[in-house]
């Protein structure tokens, strides 16, 4: 038995949650298009794209742990890449939020887009290093590095919807919003 087995539920889950947020993403994002304020593809670069990338990547972890590997070394250096692609990622990430006029950002927004997704790849890496002597803990390690980034995303895709229904289109309207609660 190697240490990937009896996982298959679990990714089955857990990567068909992350294709259905993408379409349903593309779809919110199609709807709330209509008219996109000024520099909106500056906040979709900081906000909106990490959200796609953060479920694609849900995705491939689990089609990378549902490929019928005989032991876990292939497997490690895949998690290894794609958590140290995303600890890049997300620190151009950081740079987009900061750079971004659009929106100031919130501590809740530097959480969710820059801590948590960094721990959750952070994870990722460190489960690589893991599995060559811990292999079983380190399927635990990158399954709740999966499930964060899938509930990350899933908190700001909301995140993103409740501000474009309940600011943005006040804004468009000439309404003052009320003020956001985050700070």
């Amino acid at each position: 038995m190697t240490a990937l087995e009896g996982w298959e539920n679990f990714y089955v889950i857990v990567g068909s949650s992350a294709g259905a947020l993408i379409g349903l993403q593309f779809v919110v994002l199609t709807l709330i298009a209509e008219r996109p304020p000024l520099r909106a593809a500056e906040a979709g670069a900081a906000f909106a794209t990490p959200t796609i990338v953060h479920f694609g990547v849900v995705l491939l972890l689990s089609a990378i742990v549902s490929v019928p590997w005989s032991g876990t070394g292939i497997v490690s250096v895949l998690w290894g890449l794609v958590g140290f692609c995303g600890m890049v990622y997300t620190l151009v990430v950081a740079r987009r939020l900061r750079v971004q006029t659009t929106y100031k950002p919130v501590f809740e927004d530097w959480l969710f887009h820059v801590l948590l997704p960094l721990a959750a790849y952070a994870m990722a890496a460190a489960s690589a290093f893991m599995a060559q002597s811990l292999a079983r803990p380190a399927t635990f390690v990158i399954s709740a590095a999966a499930l964060l980034l899938l509930f990350i995303g899933i908190h700001n895709a909301w995140d993103a919807v409740t501000y474009h229904v309940l600011v943005s289109r006040w804004k468009q309207r000439g309404i003052e919003p009320p003020t956001r609660s985050k700070e």
